[in-house]
């Protein structure tokens, strides 16, 4: 019988993300027309609303081989991270789990406490919530992410309420392509600004177009104005705000959101504003266009 890691796993994903593996063994979707030599096949769903998708998929793949569905819309503990299995090369986690307790968040509820992981190389770094980990373990990462070739980013967010001075000084230096934070909840606006002040202090521009920000919207009671009003506040604390739709267990977002997100997504929006001063005064979305 042969180990773990000896066996053949195919990893199939319900839909393809930049994030998802492009080796042999990675399916999207259904099995192809060729045969698949594998010994097991892996179905993993990162969202909730795939969970369906996942669970039809389940049957025709169980004919290739034995099959089994986790990922982290399971809800299941996750382990140990392997490069290039569940999320493309050049992706890495280096800790799991986060100690907060955000209304909207499924990962605390899958891993409450963070829990540091062997450190493996990459440049996009997609940890739950790394600023919460030890400083040892935050020095390491960073250390290895001086030997990377690629452009550093952060697209899992770093938490403005936890960066201290010296971790602002050393992403500074690692001159990253993106750096994400993130503006969820009313208390994160004060964090968010302090951070953004910690952050120009080391060098970066105001509004520099690696520090980003996620914005929640779309949320149960949202309203255009106040979710236009948060991602204005981001970009007054020096963030180009990414607005983020919050979506249901089913996946529902409303066309309307949908179309928010994007305009509070595109540089073109951002253009608009260091262009012409006056546009801060007046709404950049159109509820009733849609733009």
């Amino acid at each position: 019988m042969k180990d773990e890691s000896q066996k053949r796993i195919a990893r199939v994903f319900p839909r393809r993300t930049k994030a998802t593996p492009d080796d042999a063994l990675a399916f999207v979707g259904q099995p192809p027309l060729f045969p698949v030599d594998c010994d097991e096949v892996h179905i993993s769903v990162a969202f909730t609303y795939d969970l369906r998708e996942a669970e039809r998929l389940e049957k025709p793949w169980g004919k290739v081989a034995p099959t089994k569905i986790g990922g982290p819309a399971t809800g299941e503990p996750e382990g140990e991270f392997v490069p290039g299995r569940y999320l493309k090369l050049g992706h890495t986690i280096t800790s799991r789990g986060c100690p907060n307790r955000c209304w909207f968040c499924r990962v605390w509820r899958r891993q409450p406490e963070v829990v540091e992981l062997p450190i493996r190389d990459g440049w996009l770094v997609h940890d739950d919530n790394l600023l919460a980990c030890s400083r040892a373990h935050i020095e390491a990462v960073f250390a290895m992410l001086t030997r990377q070739s690629h452009g550093v980013q952060f697209p899992g967010g770093l938490e403005a309420a936890r960066l201290a001075q010296w971790q602002a000084d050393v992403l500074y230096s690692l001159n990253p392509k993106q750096a994400f934070f993130a503006y969820d909840t009313p208390d994160d606006l004060e964090p968010l600004r302090e951070a953004g002040r910690m952050l120009r202090a080391t060098g970066f521009a105001m509004r520099d177009n690696r520090l980003r920000c996620y914005v929640l919207v779309g949320y149960p009671k949202d309203t255009f104005e106040a979710a236009e009003m948060r991602c204005r506040q981001a970009w007054d604390a020096g963030f180009l705000p990414f607005a983020m739709a919050y979506q249901d267990s089913k996946g529902g977002l409303d066309l309307t959101w949908r179309r928010f997100q994007r305009t509070w997504c595109r540089p073109a929006a951002f253009k608009t504003l260091m262009r012409e001063p006056s546009a801060l005064k007046r709404p950049l979305f159109n509820e009733r266009s849609g733009t």
